[in-house]
Order: C-alpha cells, then sequence, then structure tokens
C-alpha cells in the first residue's frame, strides 16, 4: 500500500523533494531558532512575492526576482533598525506586511496568470524533474558552505560582537546567512507556499531544540523530523485527498506539541511528574 504512490511521476518527484527540503528548511532555520529570529524566516518568505510577479511579467527567471527581493527585504530591515529606535520585530512586521502588500498589488497591476493560491500554500503534486533538480542544487550548495563554515557561523550566531571583535568578516557572514535563508525559503515554497514554508523551517528546528542542547545534533534531528513530516503529509494528502502544504505543517505542528509535552528535559508532563514526585 505505501509504494502505490510510488507508481505515479508526479508523486516520486514530490517525494524526492519532500526529502530534499525536510532535510535544508530545518538545518537552515536552527540558526534562525537560535538568535532567536524565527519571524525573519516569516518575513522573507513573504518578502519574495513582488520578486515573482515581476519576474514572471518581464520573462526572466522567477528564482532571480524572488532572491533579489527576499535579500531586499533584509536589507530594509537592517535599514530601519539603523536609522531608528524602531525594534527589530516592528521593523519585520513593517516589511513583511509592505512587501506582501506590494506582491498582492503588482500581480494584480500585472494581470499575471501566476496562481496565488499557489504561491500562497504551495502545490507539491506540480513539481517536475526539473525543480527537483533545481532544489537539489540549492540544498547541495548550502548544506556544503554550512559544513566548510561551520565554526564561523556558530561563532556568529552565538556571540556577534566577539566574532566581530575577533576579526572575522560579520557583515559577510550575515550576508550570506540571509542568502542561504531566502534560497531555502524559494526551494520550499513550491512544496508549501509562501505562507507555510516557513513551518517547515522553523518547526522541526523547534521540536529539535526542545530534545537536544548542541547545535550539530539540533540540526541532524531537526532534519530527521523535517523529512518525517514532510514524506508523511505528503502520503496522508494522497490517501486522504488533503491539501499537501496545510497537511504538512499540521503534522509539523503535531511534533512540536509532542516534544513540548513530553521532551525528557524540556517537557511540560515530565516537568509536573517530577515536580509531584518531588512534593
Amino acid at each position: 500500500m505505501l509504494l502505490e504512490p510510488l507508481n505515479y511521476d508526479f508523486m516520486r518527484c514530490a517525494i524526492t523533494i519532500s526529502v530534499l527540503v525536510g532535510v535544508l528548511c530545518p538545518i537552515v532555520g536552527s540558526y534562525l531558532i537560535v538568535q532567536r529570529m524565527a519571524l525573519l524566516g516569516d518575513v522573507i518568505a513573504h518578502a519574495v512575492l513582488p520578486g515573482l510577479a515581476i519576474a514572471h511579467f518581464i520573462g526572466i527567471e522567477m528564482l532571480i526576482g524572488a532572491f533579489s527581493f527576499g535579500i531586499l527585504s533584509t536589507f530594509v530591515i537592517a535599514w530601519i533598525r539603523s536609522q531608528s529606535r524602531v525594534s527589530v520585530d516592528a521593523a519585520m512586521a513593517i516589511t513583511f506586511a509592505s512587501f506582501f502588500g506590494l506582491g498582492i498589488t503588482l500581480l494584480t497591476l500585472f494581470r499575471s496568470r501566476l496562481d496565488l493560491l499557489d504561491l500562497l500554500f504551495g502545490d507539491i503534486l506540480s513539481v517536475t524533474w526539473e525543480d527537483v533538480g533545481r532544489t537539489a542544487i540549492i540544498s547541495v550548495v548550502i548544506l556544503v558552505c554550512i559544513k566548510l563554515f561551520y565554526k564561523e557561523l556558530l561563532f556568529f550566531t552565538f556571540d556577534r560582537v566577539g566574532a566581530e571583535a575577533s576579526g572575522l568578516p560579520v557583515q559577510w557572514i550575515n550576508l550570506g546567512m540571509m542568502a542561504g535563508i531566502t534560497l531555502t525559503l524559494i526551494a520550499g515554497m513550491k512544496i508549501i507556499g509562501v505562507v507555510l514554508v516557513v513551518s517547515l523551517m522553523v518547526g522541526p528546528a523547534t521540536t529539535a531544540y526542545l530534545l537536544v542542547k548542541e547545535l550539530h545534533w539540533m540540526m541532524i534531528l531537526g532534519a530527521a523530523i523535517g523529512v518525517l513530516c514532510s514524506v508523511s503529509g505528503l502520503y496522508l494528502s494522497y490517501f486522504l485527498d488533503l491539501p499537501s502544504g496545510p497537511t504538512i505543517a499540521l503534522i509539523v505542528f503535531a511534533m512540536f506539541l509532542l516534544a513540548l509535552l513530553f521532551s525528557p528535559s524540556q517537557g511540560i508532563v515530565v516537568r509536573k511528574l517530577r515536580s509531584s514526585k518531588a512534593g
């Protein structure tokens, strides 16, 4: 029964890209979690919408438009923070709403044929082998960069001031990290769309955060949870005739809820049991 979906080419494509994104999103998302910048992923995911609209209108590769506006949104956030006393969460909220509004406006003005629902919630069953190949290239490039610069990224993540004082090029590291986050979100958008891709980036990483302490274990466990959620969500949507993206997002939340309740070190139930025994 589990092999039945594999008889269809679109399901083989969907499962392959689910595994790739399931690995990539939580690994990159781990940096956002430990920096307490999870909302940034949501901002970038929505900020790419104007880029998609413009790229589609002028007929260039949509990846270029999405990447340009994703990076632009991080510069806007940094500029607002540097020019005012506005807090980072307020700067991100303003940027988030503005870019998303611009994207919807441009899609309307350009009379774009892009399906807004597909952009917002994804359409994994329309994935082609070309999409799989592009996602595979993005995944390999980002994972190799993380492997090569793991120590520098670790230093920057936990002590940015110390990293700058020690001579590390923190501006370039930050730019590289933003580029990696943007590319990861673009890769994940095809599966579960602009709105839900953040759940796959943040959810498995947060679940792993409740279960392990060290960053590299958080990445490994988060990737395993991401693959489990993506593939199981895809299977459930196939057999129960449910929308794939929202199903994946709900499974991600279910996994997080289980960890929140039963984590050996931080679980609510475990803590109550320990306190009752101590009492």
